[in-house]
């Protein structure tokens, strides 16, 4: 049986596949994120916040009810035959041994930012380093958040030049690619090298 175009349950014949961790403190978005981008219905693995959860993590967030006990997992095919399998990594810093074994095997990372919270994006942006993998610092535009110009957030990052940095909101499809390509383009064609 043939698929069509738009059946998204068969992957394209000789499609290559690129797995990306998106990752980023708790409550920025990483969830939200998967669920927009994916074109498949995505893997959850939310469970409802509880008391003695603030004993262990820092949960100042109050607007999230459920946090991410594992990972997310969804899909979603660029240009018909580039298939990008996102993980979405649990923002608590004590799943950090958790995520470095998640980064085996990726392409490379997407670090979801929360302006009202940059500080805590210098672990996710470490632990890409650390793996020595590409990634893209993906600012999701918080209603109310403080707005920044980019020389600003790159400056309180410590974001090289060469790491694109792009703004976006997790909810909406056509904002949330920009993120995906800008870092599927910079895996296929790394700053400093090259045009094709």
């Amino acid at each position: 049986m043939a698929s069509s175009a738009s059946d998204r349950r068969y992957l394209p014949l000789g499609a290559r596949s690129v797995k990306i961790v998106v990752l980023g403190a708790f409550g920025v978005g990483k969830t939200t994120y998967v669920a927009t981008i994916s074109e498949m219905r995505p893997l959850r693995t939310e469970e409802r916040l509880t008391r003695a959860g603030q004993f262990v993590d820092d949960l100042t967030v109050d607007t999230k009810s459920t946090t991410t006990v594992a990972m997310d997992f969804g899909r979603r095919t660029l240009g018909g035959d580039i298939v990008v399998y996102l993980f979405g990594a649990p923002g608590q810093p004590r799943f950090a041994d958790m995520i470095r074994s998640l980064l085996h095997g990726a392409m490379g990372g997407l670090v979801l930012v929360d302006t009202r919270r940059v500080d805590e994006s210098y672990e996710s942006i470490g632990l890409l380093e650390e793996a020595d993998l590409p990634y893209v610092v993906a600012v999701n535009t918080f209603p109310g958040a403080p707005a920044y110009p980019e020389d600003v957030l790159r400056d309180a990052l410590s974001l090289p030049c060469d790491r694109p940095l792009v703004f976006l909101d997790a909810r909406f499809v056509k904002s949330a690619k920009r993120a995906l390509i800008a870092l599927v383009t910079d895996i296929l064609h790394p700053a400093g090298s090259p045009a094709p």
